[in-house]
C-alpha cells in the first residue's frame, strides 16, 4: 500500500512508519516538526508542512494518492489543553476538518485517526468497552471526540471510510533504542520515572495515594508502543480490505498502578530515586483499563510485549542512548 502519516514524525507515528515500511509499504511523513523529529524517519519519506495548509496539502494528496491516511498530528498534553482550549480546538478539531476536507476533495477517502482513551473521561466500569460512556473531562478528550463525531458524519454522509484506535497509554522504545519518546515537555509517567532514575530529575511525584485501588494510586492499562504500531497496520489492512468504519480500543486490558511501575523501574534499572506523595490532580481517574476483545476479533490484533519490564527496559535503554 501507499500511507501517509500526518504526525509520523512523532512518538507513535514513528514506530508505525518503521513497522510499515519493514513490511514493505510505501510511506511518506507529513509533520510540522513542532512535536515530531526529523531525525527519526527517512529525510526522502518527510514533507514538512502542517495539516492547515491546505495547498500543500492537497498539492501531496493529488499527487501521491495514498491509499490510506493515517492521523497522528495533535496536541496531546492534557494539562496544557486546561490553559490553553482554543490552541487544541484549533489543531486536533479543526486541523482534522481541514485534513479531512483535503483528502476526499483529492479522492482519498480512507483515514486511521489517532484517538484516546480520554474520550471517556470518569469510566463507569472497567475494562472499559467501547459502547461505554463518553464524558471528558478536559478539552484534549474533548477535542478528540469531537473529531470522532465529525468523522462518523463523513462516514455517513460523504463517503469516508475510517478507523479511530483509542489508545490507553502507550509506552516504551524500538528494542534497538534507535527511536523513543522525546516529548517537550514530558509528562508521561515512565520516561519520567526513568528521567528521574538517570538523575535528569531530582524526584518523581505520585499524585495521589487515596484512589479505590489495593495500594491507593492510579492503575493504567500501558501499551508498548510497537503493538500500537501493528494495531494501525491491521487497521490500514481492514481499511484497505473494505472494511467499514468502526472505533477500537487498544491496550493489554490489564493495569499497574503508579507504585508498581516504580517499583518495577527501580528493578530494571537498578536503581533507587526519591519519590513524593502528593494530592490527586484534577481529572485523574482512579482507574483506566481498556476491553481490547474487539480489536483482537475484527482486525486480528494480539499483544506481543505485554510486559512491563520489557516495556521500561526498552524505553530505559532509550533514555540512556537517545538520539534526539
Amino acid at each position: 500500500m501507499k500511507l501517509l502519516l500526518t504526525g509520523g514524525a512523532g512518538y507513535i507515528g514513528s514506530h508505525t512508519y518503521r513497522l510499515l515500511k519493514a513490511q514493505g509499504h510505501t510511506v511518506k511523513v507529513y509533520d510540522n516538526l513542532s512535536n515530531g523529529h526529523a531525525e527519526a524517519v527517512e529525510t526522502d519519506d518527510l514533507i514538512v508542512g502542517s495539516i492547515q495548509h491546505t495547498g500543500t496539502l492537497k498539492t501531496l494528496l493529488e499527487t501521491y494518492k495514498p491509499d490510506v491516511v493515517i492521523h497522528f498530528a495533535a496536541f496531546i498534553e492534557v494539562g496544557v489543553s486546561v490553559k490553553k482550549p482554543f490552541e487544541f480546538f484549533a489543531n486536533n478539531t479543526e486541523g482534522t476538518l481541514a485534513l479531512t476536507k483535503a483528502m476526499l476533495d483529492c479522492g482519498v477517502n480512507k483515514l486511521i485517526f489517532s484517538s484516546t482513551a480520554a474520550v471517556y473521561g470518569y469510566p463507569e466500569t472497567t475494562p472499559i468497552r467501547e459502547t461505554a460512556k463518553k464524558s471528558p473531562v478536559n478539552p484534549y478528550g474533548t477535542s478528540k471526540l469531537m473529531v470522532e463525531e465529525l468523522l462518523e458524519s463523513l462516514s455517513q454522509w460523504a463517503g469516508l471510510k475510517y478507523t479511530a484506535i483509542r489508545y490507553f497509554n502507550a509506552a516504551g522504545a524500538s528494542e534497538d533504542a534507535s527511536i523513543g519518546e522525546a516529548h517537550n515537555p514530558e509528562t508521561h509517567l515512565i520516561p519520567l520515572i526513568l528521567k528521574t532514575a538517570t538523575g535528569e530529575r531530582k524526584s518523581i511525584s505520585i499524585f495521589g495515594t487515596d484512589f479505590p485501588t489495593p495500594d491507593g494510586t492510579a492503575i493504567r492499562d500501558y501499551i508498548h508502543v510497537d503493538d500500537l504500531a501493528r494495531a494501525h497496520m491491521l487497521a490500514a489492512d481492514y481499511l484497505a480490505d473494505g472494511g467499514k468504519s468502526d472505533v477500537f480500543n487498544c491496550g493489554y486490558s490489564e493495569g499497574y498502578s503508579v507504585r508498581e511501575v516504580i517499583e518495577a523501574a527501580k528493578k530494571v534499572t537498578g536503581k533507587d530515586f526519591p519519590v513524593e506523595e502528593t494530592e490527586r490532580r484534577d481529572g485523574d481517574p482512579a482507574i483506566l483499563i481498556a476491553d481490547s476483545s474487539k480489536i483482537k476479533q475484527t482486525l486480528g490484533w494480539q499483544p506481543v510485549h505485554n510486559d512491563l519490564e520489557y516495556i521500561i527496559k526498552t524505553a530505559y535503554k532509550w533514555e540512556q542512548n537517545r538520539k534526539y
